[in-house]
């Protein structure tokens, strides 16, 4: 692939999996304002974080299979448009219901991106080059959490929380006619692939009993756990208990994602000495100890300062995490790879809807529940992957 056709590619498909990341960023900021409009508490607005990941979950599961028989480029298409709709319904919200239910259809327009982008990766890039290329996809994803919270912050500062959605909406039009006019399609459909739910019920159980999917995907979908509940409850914590701003809160969590960044970056070199299971394996150790000295942290009143830091550093081991656990859990996959994409999406975020209900089930005023969750959902992700890699080393065994 030339190299100029090489950066369209990248700057499309990194645009396409940003805008899940910014349809969750964007509005937090906003979260106080939509309480105090729709008459509620910000507990109550935390739902529509929730349905949000409940649709993008299932949502993916749906689009696995279309992707595979009817080409990567048509769904995506008919899922920007439905995400389009979808904005336009969250900025005219009535309620705090119909925010929430607004939420899980937006979602369900978004995932599109996710599934599709990991799909087009594993068509057209030979294996050992695709956690290098999602690590560059990372760069690009970056930038979400850094611009969507400023970005909204001042949005609902200077307009009013309902124009985060008309941006948002604004926004997916351009990356529409992106994808319209310079996305290629990998892979043609293939019309015989079945759509009937127990054809799908069974491509699924047969993609999710693969040995590395189910400990590399459930690895990966523990870790996004931990981030979830972490950006559910850090609009609380930060605002609430720290004190901050509507801006100092995104300047905060912007400069906190630069370590997913900086990380992700730094993975593709590593991957030229390293391989993928040994780049994880280092990071989940890595985030589990800065998990447990959150905990310690909060519990001893340790300053704010030192919980940005340890954030700083949570979030760069998922950085170098991600990448790494993607890869190797799509790694047996081809004419199934839309699927695979799909099934992994969607447990990414279910452990997601997980993390940031349970940050909500679990709040006390504290900003325990929340590093509590962090430091569960590593040693989860810490479990699936030395169990993995004790039970490949067994005699007999050529996995590993």
């Amino acid at each position: 692939m030339k190299s100029r056709g090489h950066t369209r590619l990248i700057l499309v498909l990194g645009s396409l999996t940003a805008v899940g990341p910014f349809s969750i960023d964007m509005y937090l900021p906003g979260f106080p304002a939509i309480a105090r409009d729709l008459q509620t508490d910000i507990a109550h607005v935390g739902w529509s974080l929730t349905s949000y990941f409940i649709g993008i979950s299932l949502g993916q599961l749906g689009y696995g299979p279309l992707l595979d028989k009817f080409g990567r480029k048509k769904p995506v298409i008919v899922g920007l448009l439905l995400y389009i709709l979808a904005a336009a319904g969250c900025g005219f919200s009535p309620s705090i219901h119909w925010l929430v239910a607004m939420r899980f259809v937006l979602a369900v327009g978004s995932c599109v991106g996710i599934v599709a982008t990991r799909a087009i990766v594993r068509d057209l890039f030979p294996l050992n080059e695709v956690a290098r290329i999602f690590s560059t996809l990372m760069l690009v994803l970056g930038v979400s959490p850094i611009l969507a919270p400023s970005a909204g912050a001042y949005v609902a500062d200077f307009l009013g929380w309902r124009y985060i959605f008309a941006l948002l909406a604004v926004l997916a039009t351009a990356i529409l006619v992106g994808v319209v006019y310079l996305l290629p399609e990998s892979r043609p459909g293939d019309r015989s692939i079945s759509l009937r739910p127990v054809v799908l019920t069974r491509t699924y159980a047969g993609v999710f009993r693969e040995p590395t999917f189910f400990a590399y995907g459930l690895a990966s979908a523990a870790a996004s756990a931990g981030l979830f509940a972490y950006i559910a409850d850090s609009p609380f914590v930060f605002m609430n208990l720290f004190g901050l701003t509507e801006r100092q809160f995104g300047l905060v969590f912007s400069m906190s994602a630069c370590g997913v960044i900086g990380a992700s970056q730094l993975n593709r070199l590593w991957l030229r000495k390293h391989t993928s299971m040994e780049i994880s394996r280092v990071a989940i150790i890595f985030q589990c100890i800065v998990a447990m000295l959150l905990v310690i942290f909060v519990l001893t009143g340790v300053p704010p300062t030192g919980i940005y830091i340890l954030i700083f550093c949570y979030l760069a081991g998922l950085g170098s995490l991600s990448p790494n656990t993607t890869a190797i859990a799509l790694g047996p996959f081809t004419s199934h790879a839309g699927s695979a994409s799909a099934l992994l999406g969607s447990m990414q975020m279910a452990a997601g809807a997980i993390g940031s209900s349970l940050v909500s089930y679990f709040h006390n005023g504290t900003a325990v529940p929340m590093t509590v969750l962090l430091l569960c959902a590593s040693l989860g992700s810490f479990g699936l992957q030395f169990g993995y890699r004790m039970k490949s080393l067994r005699p007999g065994s050529s996995t590993g």
